[in-house]
Formats: structure tokens, C-alpha cells, sequence
């Protein structure tokens, strides 16, 4: 199980870990599950999103973490957590952004069909053309930012579906903010819950749509 062994991790740790579990209107026993690992982990917390989407579910949790780097890990660990290590002082520290890559020099795939992986290379060439320009991997679940800067992006951030990564990076580009890709071990996992097909065509639909609101000025308040 997941949470296990974050807390794990995170508790071994020399400096003090929040961990922030979102509920994004799930059916399961997430929620009465975390509520009671929280009684006995203080730096446990339980997070409500009644709208469903990986990227609202995001949004609340970097609105709400308090961090001084917030960290995105998705709930299938196929980065081992112990990984996060990669992205924080000493070994990382001069960037606002750090993006986990799986196609950064030095990282290795682990069991992944080859059509998943023509897929996601075709998708990630489209998205370097529409928004995002020479980063590799913007789909990889694993990402750390500055607490300021998550405050600052997540604050205008409007995709709620899975495309949220690609926003988030498009609006930190057109911030300024320096992004560094970070190599890692990945490990592919049966029980994804992205849609090869279907996803991909709503992904894409959804960088349209942070082109238009590109376009637009939705990304300029706060700035």
C-alpha cells in the first residue's frame, strides 16, 4: 500500500513532513483509511476535493501545503518515494521548479508496454510544439516547486482533468520560473487508471484549450 510507506519515508526524514492526502470525491475507502492511519501519524492529513480531476485534486493540495518545497507524488509510487531525496537540498536546490523525467539522461524504465510508450512519446512531441518547448516528460506524476511558486501558479491554474501538468508548466514558462528535469527510476504499473485512448484525446483537447486561454489573459492575473 502507498501511504505506509510515505510515512515511512517521511518520518526517517532529519526535517519535519507533512503529508497531504486529497479525497477527490472518491467511491473507496480512502478517506476512512487515511482518517485513521491520522490518528496515530500527527503529520497526516485528510483534504477534500468534491471536484473530480487529478488536477483539482492538486490544486487543493499545493493551496493548502505548507512546506517549504511541496512535493506531487502519485498514489501508484511508480517513482520509489525514496527518489524525492533527487529533489531537495543538498542534492537539488537552484531551480523554482523540479519535474520528474523519464527520458532525462540517466533515468530507467521499468516494464512498460512499448505502445504506452510510443504514446506517450507522440503526445509529449505534440505538447513541445503547442506549449511546453523542450521539456521531455510533462506527464510524469512526480513534481516539486518552490512553496512561493506553487502558490503563485496554482493560484491561476484552471484545468481540472489530466492535462493540468502541461498548464502549470506553460504558465511557469511564460513566468520565467527556471524548470530542471530530474532523472529518475520509473516503474510501469498495470492498474493505471489513464485511458490510453480516450485520456490522450481529452489531454489534447485540454492544451488547446491552455492555448486559448493563453491567448486570452485567463495565466496574467497575480502576476
Amino acid at each position: 500500500m502507498t501511504l505506509p510507506q510515505v510515512l515511512i519515508f517521511a518520518e526517517a526524514q532529519p526535517y519535519p513532513v507533512e503529508v497531504l492526502v486529497v479525497d477527490n470525491a472518491s467511491t473507496d475507502r480512502t478517506a476512512q483509511i487515511v482518517q485513521e492511519m491520522a490518528a496515530d501519524h500527527p503529520n497526516l492529513s485528510l483534504l477534500y476535493q468534491p471536484i473530480r480531476g487529478k488536477g483539482a485534486a492538486v490544486r487543493k493540495g499545493m493551496m493548502e501545503a505548507r512546506g517549504e518545497y511541496l512535493f506531487i507524488c502519485d498514489a501508484d509510487l511508480a517513482m520509489p518515494i525514496e527518489e524525492v531525496t533527487k529533489f531537495l537540498p543538498p542534492a537539488l536546490s537552484d531551480y523554482d521548479i523540479a519535474i520528474a523525467s523519464r527520458e532525462a539522461p540517466g533515468a530507467v524504465r521499468y516494464n512498460e508496454p512499448w505502445y504506452r510508450h510510443v504514446m506517450g512519446r507522440v503526445f509529449n512531441l505534440v505538447v513541445r510544439w503547442l506549449a511546453v518547448p523542450g521539456i521531455q516528460d510533462t506527464q510524469c506524476g512526480f513534481k516539486c516547486f518552490r512553496r512561493e511558486v506553487a502558490r503563485d501558479l496554482f493560484s491561476v491554474q484552471r484545468i481540472d482533468g489530466w492535462a493540468f501538468d502541461v498548464e502549470v508548466l506553460y504558465i511557469a514558462l511564460r513566468r520565467g520560473y527556471r524548470i530542471v528535469e530530474v532523472p529518475i527510476n520509473w516503474y510501469y504499473g498495470e492498474g493505471s487508471r489513464v485511458h490510453p485512448v480516450r485520456d490522450s484525446i481529452n489531454m489534447l483537447r485540454e492544451v488547446f484549450r491552455i492555448r486559448r486561454n493563453g491567448r486570452l489573459g485567463v495565466y496574467d492575473t497575480g502576476t
